[in-house]
């Protein structure tokens, strides 16, 4: 038989007060364990370019809740932008370079610029704007014959140098060197001057309620331009700039005809955007 006095012990153990040697967690111990989920967030958004709510909580082994907690103090530390049902890395404070566009969602913006590269024919007026995408849209063009495409983007222009069968005008201007493409007030004046069937734009940003958008006043300028002289607008937007406005708008939603994106992109903006007008063409990678 137990000694009296642990006898009357054991109750108390039983109703769940500590034992002598168990160590209730110390608030140190939950911000590293915050830490790593952030760092891995962060890891997650740089090799991808977007992340889900739903993958994090899956990848975190964690809540909803305390996904949503991470990513809004992320955002409030200028980290990344807060997308319905996820967040993409940060592009309205500052233009990332060229590098770093090529490498996000690869197979998303080549399966768009295939799509984008059904609709022209031989014979069209094209203009394309600078950008990853619009350069692979290129590249998916230079079999074509009969072409008449105007660009400001030295990429699209080289790109085209192995095409003699399509004629490249190619305004002038002053050098960006994030886009590799000119801009300015003489690029502005030269395409304001020039027409075209469909324009092919890209950018930082596409919301339902702002437009085609991104963080440089003299890349907006040109886009402008470009927009302005053609009939028909389409916009070449991957998944991570789906639902994220950047500072500047380019194009606003009531001139866009066509948007070309991704399985990935946020469905309820989709659906914000085809109820604006747009018509939304969703490809798989």
């Amino acid at each position: 038989m137990l000694p009296r006095h642990i006898a009357r012990a054991c109750p108390r153990h039983r109703r769940g007060r500590a034992t002598p040697n168990a160590r209730a967690p110390h608030p140190y111990d939950e911000r590293m364990i915050a830490a790593q989920r952030r760092r891995l967030i962060l890891a997650a958004l740089r090799g991808d370019g977007a992340v889900s709510i739903a993958a994090l909580v899956e990848q975190l082994q964690s809540s909803a809740v305390t996904v949503r907690r991470d990513l809004d103090l992320l955002a409030d530390e200028g980290l990344l932008d807060r997308t319905h049902g996820g967040a993409v890395l940060r592009s309205s404070s500052r233009e990332s370079s060229y590098a770093e566009k090529l490498s996000q969602a690869l197979a998303e913006k080549t399966a768009i610029a295939a799509r984008a590269a059904a609709g022209v024919r031989d014979g069209d007026s094209i203009a394309l704007g600078p950008g990853t995408t619009t350069e692979l849209l290129a590249k998916a063009l230079v079999g074509r014959m009969g072409l008449r495409v105007v660009t400001n983007s030295l990429l699209v222009a080289e790109t085209f140098t192995a095409s003699p069968e399509n004629e490249v005008v190619v305004v002038g201007g002053e050098l960006r060197h994030s886009i590799r493409a000119v801009v300015g007030g003489t690029a502005v004046q030269q395409l304001a001057g020039l027409r075209a069937d469909t324009v092919f734009l890209s950018g930082n940003g596409l919301t339902a309620d702002f437009g085609l958008s991104t963080p440089a006043l003299p890349v907006a300028d040109a886009d402008r331009a470009l927009a302005a002289g053609a009939e028909r607008v389409v916009a070449l937007v991957d998944r991570t700039k789906v639902g994220v406005r950047s500072s500047v708008l380019t194009v606003p939603t009531t001139r866009l005809d066509t948007l070309v994106t991704d399985g990935g992109a946020d469905a309820g903006e989709l659906d914000a955007l085809r109820a604006a007008g747009v018509a939304v063409d969703v490809v798989s990678a």
